[in-house]
């Protein structure tokens, strides 16, 4: 792997079953999974996703998601770039705006998410 996303150490050292319990990929559980593609314009981006739910689920605070949020989109950015070749170039520009689209949205539309099972 030429490239190291950025996560927690608790997320390197898990199994897959405990990943399998907390990290569902891109969008949220049920129809939300099905309705946000782990992709963007054929980039798999699942592993960024699933480093995401983990941080979401182990967070304590606003400010640990704010931290999940932008390690999310620095996550996405790492695999666009790590990408080579004619096609990755020609797409480049769509996957970052794509990128840029799923970081807003776990921004502003992720509160309820993070916040489930938490009393903050």
């Amino acid at each position: 792997m030429p490239y190291s996303l950025s996560a927690p150490e608790s997320y390197r050292r898990a199994t897959d079953l405990d990943r399998a319990h907390i990290c569902n990929g891109c969008g949220t559980k049920g129809l939300g999974g099905w309705l946000v593609p782990d992709t963007l314009f054929g980039l798999d981006i699942s592993e960024a996703c699933d480093i995401h739910d983990w941080q979401y689920a182990e967070g304590k605070t606003w400010a640990d998601k704010d931290v999940a949020d932008r390690e999310f989109l620095h996550n996405m950015l790492i695999l666009i770039r790590a990408e080579t070749g004619l096609i990755a170039a020609v797409l480049r520009p769509f996957r970052l705006c794509r990128a840029n689209a799923y970081f807003s949205a776990v921004r502003l539309l992720g509160g309820p998410a993070y916040a489930k099972g938490k009393s903050l």
